[in-house]
């Protein structure tokens, strides 16, 4: 889409009319990374690196009695990617354009480019964290038969372009069909949800695209009450990748306490169910969360499940939380006890499972309103298990360091008045 066809469906967004309402906000960060074995250990012959990104993102909403649309292009760029000179942009994209259509008092249908972010987003997220984040081109049906239940199902199909012919379909690492279903309810101090997702990868085989599916389902449940809250979750995961078979799972759990003062301390742990690595069989072992927001588990310095770690031994991550949090100012301290989920081998010798302890704090503090300071600093206590699993060298310090601004004013807002005869 050229800029000013752009602007022209921008403006044409926000022009009032009657009984509807019209918001329009804005989503800019800035974030600077010091990164020294983020991701995977650091080696004594390279250099930390250092760098900006910067997300622009424009968010409009247009809502009335029955319908209600977003429209949210965005920019995404590290400083200094194009000259200052240029005359080009580049990574400009529309992160969401999407209509929900309301067929009735608790059913509606809801299509287009869309973020799908469900329960503790480990399965389905919108990785926010990520300056680009995620979202997907989704035909979604929404029912809420009553306030305490919610019923959602979802599905996508996508190609490569208009076409008069079955074509390849060849975007790395993108499923061509998707389908899920989600149900979410709550009484009294519970909640529980069960989430269903059927996803077809393509692949070749004799010089032939195939369609390989794969099952991903389970549960969570959650409990608040009086300062305290508990969640757990369990997936399964069957099917296959490719003509291999796949047979993995995911258990996670947590409890922690919440006091008026602003202190929570917590704890918990997940396992994803991995495969060794001297097991030369077809099949896969190993549970993927597949669209899941994973920064948000397992260290912020994701060495795990962030675009790696797929098919491998799996893990087990016992960790606590101390956290502090006010209107104005966050703070958490978390360590993360990291330890392989399967067996681990190096030159025919079995290790230890044991692949180290990263430390992660993190802050947060209202500059002003709509605008946040956050920063944070993460260590890598890394093991010779480690090392033999990614690379890098556990005697050299790996260590990441962020500081942002992240500013979310609302730019505009018009609801018309109804005229009194």
């Amino acid at each position: 889409m050229n800029k000013p066809i752009l602007i022209a469906f921008l403006l044409l967004a926000i022009l009032p009319a009657r009984a509807q309402q019209t918001d329009v906000s804005a989503d800019l960060r800035f974030r600077y990374e010091n990164r020294h074995g983020y991701g995977t250990l650091f080696h004594d012959t390279l250099n930390a690196a250092s760098f900006m990104t910067q997300r622009t993102r424009i968010v409009i909403d247009h809502s009335t009695s029955k319908l209600k649309l977003r429209i949210s292009p965005q920019n995404v760029r590290t400083w200094g990617d194009v000259a200052t000179g240029a005359k080009t942009d580049v990574n400009f994209q529309l992160h969401e354009a999407w209509a929900e259509l309301q067929l009735g008092a608790k059913i509606s249908v809801k299509a287009g480019r869309q973020e799908l972010n469900y329960d503790d987003a480990r399965i389905l997220g919108n990785v926010d964290w990520t300056m680009q984040a995620r979202s997907h081109d989704v035909l979604l049906f929404k029912l809420s038969p009553s306030a305490a239940h919610s019923i959602h199902a979802g599905a996508a199909i996508n190609a490569l372009r208009e076409s008069n012919t079955r074509e390849p379909y060849t975007v790395p690492q993108q499923y061509k069909h998707l389908q899920f279903g989600w149900y979410h309810g709550t009484g009294g101090h519970f909640g529980w949800s069960v989430l269903a997702m059927n996803q077809g990868l393509p692949y070749l085989a004799s010089q032939k695209e195939k369609i390989a599916w794969n099952q991903t389902f389970g549960t969570r449940l959650t409990l608040a009450r009086e300062g305290w809250n508990a969640d757990g979750a369990f997936y399964a995961q069957t099917g296959h990748i490719a003509n291999a078979n796949l047979s993995a799972w995911y258990a996670a759990g947590n409890v922690g306490y919440r006091w008026k003062s602003g202190w929570a301390p917590a704890a918990g742990l997940e396992f994803l169910s991995g495969k060794a690595n001297n097991d030369l069989s077809a099949g896969y072992k190993s549970f993927n969360p597949w669209f899941g927001t994973n920064h948000k588990f397992n260290g912020f310095m994701d060495y795990f499940y962030v675009g790696n770690h797929a098919n491998s031994v799996g893990l087990l991550d016992v960790y606590a939380h101390l956290s502090y949090e006010k209107p104005t100012f966050k703070a958490r301290f978390t360590p993360h006890y990291l330890n392989s989920a399967a067996a681990m081998y190096r030159n025919g010798q079995q290790l230890k499972k044991h692949l180290g302890t990263e430390l992660d704090l993190t802050f947060g503090y209202r500059i002003i309103e709509s605008v946040w300071l956050n920063g944070g600093y993460s260590q890598m206590l890394a093991t010779t298990s480690m090392e033999a699993l990614k690379g890098g060298s556990k005697g050299v310090s790996s260590n990441w360091f962020f500081l942002e601004m992240q500013v979310n004013p609302k730019l505009f807002s018009f609801k018309p008045t109804t005229d009194k005869k």
